[in-house]
């Protein structure tokens, strides 16, 4: 399959923050985030991303986005995950976010991961930034929910000049498929000095 690929910037997000929004939730409904999505909230959540200095890389097949991949500076993301960061004597305002990475099943496996952290550095670069990061969630490999085939993308990160930078977490709360109540999240950063 042949994916086509769109970059939007600052304004322009806005025109496809509904389509984002159902594509978040339809990918993180799956191990390891078990996300069971809001349209609502998605849409308000994703509204912020309408701003200077912040991307979307965009895959579609055809009409459909298939994938997409955002980032922006990290001051601009969320003030409670700079915190974990300047503990590690990193400031905030060297980081540039990589926020969301997600892409239908049916499409993984031919180098959309690579374009989405191509385009997103080399945005964090113009925009000066001494580093890029990301936070991927922590769950018990015995978690009842766990498929027995799961492939964590450690090893794509790595391979992309991320580490783990330990001890740094940031916390966030979302409801679970199948639970009533939200409950919080731990997060790893992962950073990669540009």
């Amino acid at each position: 399959m042949n994916l086509a690929y769109r970059i939007y910037l600052g304004a322009e997000i806005a025109a496809i923050v509904p389509d984002l929004a159902r594509l978040r939730i339809t990918v993180f409904r799956d191990w390891p985030y078990l996300y069971d999505g809001d349209l609502a909230y998605e849409t308000g959540y994703l509204a912020r991303y309408a701003q200077k200095g912040a991307i979307v890389i965009a895959a579609y097949d055809g009409a459909q986005m298939v994938g997409a991949a955002t980032g922006m500076p990290l001051l601009q993301h969320d003030g409670d995950f700079s915190g974990a960061l300047t503990a590690r004597d990193i400031a905030a305002e060297d980081v540039f976010y990589c926020a969301e990475s997600v892409l239908l099943q049916n499409y993984r496996g031919q180098g959309a991961g690579h374009i989405f952290f191509d385009a997103r550095e080399e945005v964090a670069r113009a925009q000066g930034k001494a580093y890029s990061a990301f936070c991927a969630v922590v769950r018990s490999a015995d978690h009842p929910m766990a498929p027995k085939d799961y492939l964590p993308l450690d090893g794509f990160w790595k391979k992309r000049g991320y580490q783990i930078l330990d001890g740094a977490f940031a916390e966030f709360s979302w409801l679970d498929i199948g639970d009533a109540e939200k409950t919080q999240k731990r997060l790893q950063f992962w950073i990669k000095q540009l």
